[in-house]
């Protein structure tokens, strides 16, 4: 199965990864007030968040060599640099990976250059078919690489899509199916935004990935919002998430996300119900439907 872009297709260039980290730490001033970091205020503000002066003085360094960081120029810092701005934004751990691969991208363990065409290997596919639970594979940009038969009946027959529209971002923007089949289609917006973002943080150069998000900000209003927002994610472990089906109404599932050693990244998503639950049930009932394509 391909990406969304065809071989021989126009590619966009890869994401620029000054702009990024500048942009980036923008929004993370933006969020924070002046009383956020034991700061007084001076009144209203013409822009929400803290001055670059105060992010400075904060950080125990000039404005000139802190404007250069937001400038895009992060590779002449030092890791502890780095590391104290985080602090002074109140970064997640995510969020400061993040700011590390934009301003450093040499300091990252392993390669993160523009993955191959992905293939599924045919013992990844048996193991998806063996599992009792809804499962797919996803690369980095987000294509559906493999799915069993539960993942279908409960998501939508992928199947039936042409392949390069077996995209999670696409069908979570750009498909109302895809959307009716989760209880809240804004947080599952949110989250796939978050994916991508970081995914992107992770291989600024890739032009597949670079015209996704193109592609997305021509025709999703709701994606233009998420992605000014720079809010990253790598997809909660264990976290729940409501279905909606019209078979079997709304379920609960725990979603669980393993990265597949060997070649390019690919990450195996699993949905399981807690036992003796009505989800588990509902689960059971949807193993034995008859799959509904996407419309």
């Amino acid at each position: 199965m391909s990406s969304h872009v065809a071989p021989g297709d126009q590619v966009t260039p890869g994401l620029d990864r000054r702009t990024e980290l500048r942009e980036f730490l923008r929004s993370r001033r933006a969020r924070l007030s002046p009383e956020d970091v034991g700061l007084p205020s001076h009144g209203r503000r013409r822009v929400p968040g803290l001055r670059r002066e105060e992010m400075a003085q904060l950080a125990g360094m000039s404005y000139a060599y802190y404007a250069r960081l937001e400038q895009g120029y992060g590779e002449t810092m030092s890791a502890e640099v780095l590391d104290v701005v985080a602090r002074v934004l109140c970064l997640t751990e995510e969020e400061h990976g993040h700011l590390i691969r934009l301003a450093q991208p040499d300091r990252q363990s392993t390669p993160q250059a523009t993955p191959p065409p992905q293939r599924l290997r045919p013992t990844v596919q048996h193991l998806l078919d063996a599992l009792g639970v809804p499962a797919y594979v996803v690369s980095r940009r987000m294509d559906i690489l493999g799915w069993n038969r539960l993942a279908a009946a409960v998501f939508g027959d992928w199947g039936r899509l042409p392949s390069a529209e077996r995209n999670v971002a696409r069908l979570i923007f750009l498909s109302s199916a895809m959307r009716d089949r989760f209880s809240d289609p804004a947080d599952a917006a949110l989250k796939v935004a978050g994916v991508l973002r970081i995914n992107a943080g992770k291989s600024p150069g890739d032009p597949h990935l670079a015209s996704l998000i193109q592609e997305l900000s021509q025709k999703s209003e709701e994606f233009r919002r998420l992605w000014a927002r720079h809010e990253v994610s790598c997809g909660s472990v264990g976290d729940s998430v409501r279905m909606r089906h019209p078979v079997v109404g709304e379920f609960d599932l725990v979603r669980e996300p393993m990265a597949l050693p060997g070649g390019a990244p690919m990450r195996l998503m699993t949905f399981h119900a807690e036992p003796g639950s009505r989800s588990e049930e509902a689960l059971r009932i949807l193993a034995s439907w008859e799959m509904e394509p996407l419309r």
